[in-house]
């Protein structure tokens, strides 16, 4: 099987995540069935009927998170000798070639994009056209909305 590529960043919060469900999300929502459970009929409990609805969720986030990390390949971009390439878990600066507006991405794994906070998937138009290109390069990025040009200012490895 394929390992998925994943920063440290990204498999220290899956971490974390697996941990609170584990410890604090199972008491809560086990606490929650005994209480609705003490209210009497099962059959007409939404309480109840609800908290077990929250404990499958749980229950299926928490396998859902054992997988994904079992399934990675977890990569410390600091230790990566790219030669100023563009890698996965590199962070690089972009300039618009049409309007010279900047953009900041990093190249991160599928669980962990986020475009908000400028986390680009490994596998997204973008990455896929940056991945391999120098500081210095040209891109044309194309994606659903078009095609746009880029400038690649600078790529750095944090």
């Amino acid at each position: 099987m394929n390992k998925t590529p994943m920063t440290i960043s990204g498999a220290e919060a899956l971490k974390d995540e697996l941990k609170h469900r584990k410890t604090q999300e199972r008491t809560r929502i086990t606490s929650d069935i005994a209480e609705a459970r003490a209210h009497g009929d099962l059959k007409e409990n939404a309480e109840y009927h609800a908290a077990r609805e929250q404990q499958s969720f749980n229950e299926g986030r928490i396998a859902d998170i054992e997988s994904k990390l079992s399934n990675s390949e977890i990569i410390d971009v600091t230790k990566v000798s790219a030669n100023g390439r563009v890698v996965f878990g590199s962070t690089v600066q972009l300039a618009n070639a049409e309007d010279g507006g900047e953009v900041s991405y990093r190249i991160v794994g599928e669980d962990e994009a986020d475009i908000k906070l400028g986390l680009v998937s490994v596998t997204s138009p973008i990455a896929r056209a940056l991945i391999g290109k120098n500081a210095g390069d040209f891109v044309v990025v194309v994606a659903p909305k078009g095609e746009t040009e880029y400038e690649i200012l600078a790529v750095e490895y944090k």
